[in-house]
């Protein structure tokens, strides 16, 4: 097994050419938290930060392939999870993860819109999510994504509460116009309230990409996950702030 004086970290996502979302991005952020990052692609895009034109979705089996590869060399206890093609495709996946490593802490960033502007997933019922739910560590809705995973019900804290029934759940706060920039950390019974340090001042593309890459580099350094959240609010922030430009920078 390949041996690193820096822990690994799985970023299972999509290819923008832009660099600012999907699996380039995620390597970005990791590679910032002194987490070595490893990579599978899902889809190959179109697109740069202002204009989204096509996706090739990756196949399910060559998908696959390249997650068995990488297990087979390198230890993977973290992953983070962005663009699928469906949910059928992200169950298969989790489960394969799963399969390969029982003890595997993987966090699903539910992808449904590019920032562009392209729509990805309809609409889906709590109920349709259940069976693939309890197969992940920590899910990453904002509020329109949330909106779009409901059963009729109307209170986003109320839906992120029903999601933490089989995960845990952080409801980030960039589009949450009520209360701008906060994050809810769902753990079981508890939320946690994650407030910006700063005011943020400019928006970026691939700003979710970068905060749950951030969370699971710094689960993989060994932190807890308020303490990764934490973290990662943080270095989102300062991503955010970097420049006035869609596309952010990096720093170590």
């Amino acid at each position: 097994m390949q041996k690193n004086e820096r822990p690994y970290a799985l970023s299972i996502a999509g290819f923008d050419p832009s660099g600012g979302a999907g699996f380039l991005a995620d390597v970005k952020a990791m590679e910032a938290q002194e987490v070595y990052a490893l990579t599978v692609v899902t889809a190959v895009t179109v697109q740069h930060e202002s204009v989204f034109q096509a996706v090739e979705w990756m196949k399910v089996e060559l998908i696959k392939q390249q997650i068995i590869l990488l297990f087979q060399k390198y230890p993977v206890n973290f992953c983070k999870i962005g663009l699928i093609e469906n949910w059928d495709v992200l169950l298969e996946i989790t489960n394969l993860l799963l399969e390969l490593n029982p003890k595997i802490k993987i966090v699903v960033d539910p992808i449904f819109r590019a920032s562009a502007g392209f729509d990805f997933h309809q609409n889906v019922s709590i109920t349709h999510l259940e069976k693939w739910l309890s197969n992940i560590y920590l899910l990453t809705p904002n509020a329109q994504e949330l909106a779009k995973i409901n059963e009729k019900e109307p209170d986003l804290m109320e839906i992120a509460h029903r999601l933490s029934e089989y995960c845990n759940v952080l409801y980030k706060g960039g589009h949450n116009e009520a209360q701008k920039g906060t994050d809810f950390l769902f753990t079981g019974h508890k939320i946690h309230k994650l407030t910006p340090k700063n005011v943020v001042v400019y928006e970026k593309h691939g700003s979710g990409c970068v905060l749950s890459a951030v969370i699971v580099a710094n689960l993989a350094l060994g932190h807890d996950l308020y303490t990764a959240c934490e973290r990662a609010k943080v270095y989102i922030t300062r991503f955010l702030n970097s420049n006035k430009t869609l596309l952010g920078y990096h720093y170590f």
